[in-house]
């Protein structure tokens, strides 16, 4: 395999998305060590399952996107390998069978630490990886994506974390996995606000093209609003500490991107508030996670 193949196989997978996987594994994993929980060898194999599931759900988007006319020559945005002839469809389906299978093997050890509620968690997670964009109810296609989003990387994803290293369910790893799942989801807003016009030309009728542009910036805002209250909650009414508030400079950083959405409904202009979406949530999981292991 050469250097360019490599390359294009890392565009395929999408390696700028994978915060949203690993956000909510380091929250899950720093709130067990706050509370004196922590083992190495599940924290490992719950962030590789997470990333590999991530992964198989981008491959699964770029194949079945591609199938069912969504990616096409008029879409504005970062290239699609299947839509740009780069990798063949097939390889790319083949691609994700072999991600989420790899990611299936991980969770039967953990399953083995963390029992049945693991396995729940992943066998929904993969379904729902593939059922995503596939299926007669894809739930990209039917409005139903921000929910599988803020629930899976967020609240589902922390407390299944949390849940791996202490066998216990936290309210405040529900707490902390809403913060994070609401800024997870203004990264798919955003996403579906650029691809509006092209979404509803191929009948991917997500929450935007059902709510429509103005509705999508309230739910924009409303998620960071969320985002930032989470951890004051947090500090209030679970005792975290007061470092964990650290993670509110993400408003700082919400400034340029939230203009953007706010103000354009220009798809070149939308793509670029998407990169600095996702370094505002990978900042907000670093400084919340370090946060909160501060005594």
């Amino acid at each position: 395999m050469n250097g360019s193949v490599v390359l294009t196989w890392i565009e395929a997978i999408r390696p700028k998305t994978l915060v949203a996987s690993i956000a909510p594994v380091m929250i899950g994993v720093s709130l067990a060590i706050s509370d004196g929980f922590f083992n190495l060898y599940p924290s490992l194999a719950t962030l590789i399952a997470a990333v590999l599931i991530q992964i198989g759900t981008n491959l699964a988007n770029d194949y079945y996107d591609f199938v069912r006319g969504a990616d096409n020559e008029g879409r504005i945005g970062p290239r699609r390998v299947s839509q740009a002839g780069l990798i063949s469809p097939i390889k790319v389906k083949q691609a994700m069978i072999l991600s989420l299978g790899t990611a299936f093997l991980f969770g039967i050890y953990l399953v083995a630490v963390g029992g049945w509620v693991i396995a729940l968690i992943g066998l929904v997670s993969i379904l729902c990886a593939v059922g995503y964009t596939a299926g007669p109810f894809a739930l990209a296609y039917n409005g139903l994506g921000d929910v599988f989003v803020f629930a899976f990387f967020g609240p589902i994803a922390v407390a299944g974390t949390y849940w791996v290293q202490t066998n216990a369910l936290s309210h405040d790893a529900i707490l902390a996995g809403i913060g994070i799942g609401a800024l997870t989801t203004m990264i798919l807003v955003v996403n579906n606000m650029r691809d509006v016009n092209t979404d509803k030309l191929a009948g991917k009728n997500t929450l935007v093209v059902r709510m429509g542009l103005r509705a999508s910036r309230l739910e924009y805002v409303a998620l960071l609003i969320i985002g930032l209250v989470a951890p004051i909650i947090g500090v209030v009414e679970f005792d975290w500490p007061r470092s964990s508030l650290a993670s509110c400079v993400v408003l700082l950083l919400a400034i340029s991107p939230t203009n953007l959405v706010v103000r354009s409904s220009d798809p070149r202009v939308l793509m670029s508030a998407l990169p600095s979406t996702a370094i505002m949530v990978g900042i907000y999981a670093i400084l919340l996670s370090f946060g909160l292991l501060v005594d």
